[in-house]
């Protein structure tokens, strides 16, 4: 949870919230923050295995976590090909596309899907 704040903050951010809210206040602050952040987790894995469910079995192998922009980015474009060959070696139908230039009244290889 504290991945991307150090020891530092973390301590500046309890000194700040004891000047806020006061010694007699902090730690009901602290347990309703701590509540609200289970129920906000209940609530997101609650809708989670709704979705699940009513999505049905053709859709039990769905990797919510691969929706989310960020992994979608990663995995889409800053990522290696999984197939190990380059983006455009491959055609819409993923077959090898023919990449090498035409010899002189070579004609181009057809593609009946593109027709």
């Amino acid at each position: 949870m504290f991945n991307s704040l150090g020891w530092g903050e973390v301590l500046a951010l309890i000194v700040v919230a004891l000047f806020v809210f006061g010694p007699d206040k902090l730690p009901k602050v602290a347990k309703d923050a701590g509540r609200m952040l289970r129920q906000l987790r209940e609530m997101a894995n609650g809708a989670r295995t709704q979705l699940k469910s009513e999505l049905g079995p053709e859709f039990a192998d769905l990797d919510l976590d691969s929706l989310n922009p960020r992994t979608f980015v990663r995995k889409h474009l800053l990522e290696d090909d999984p197939l190990g060959d380059e983006p455009n070696q491959r055609s819409a139908n993923g077959h090898a596309a023919h990449t090498s230039p035409l010899k002189d009244n070579e004609r181009p290889p057809y593609d009946p899907d593109a027709t």
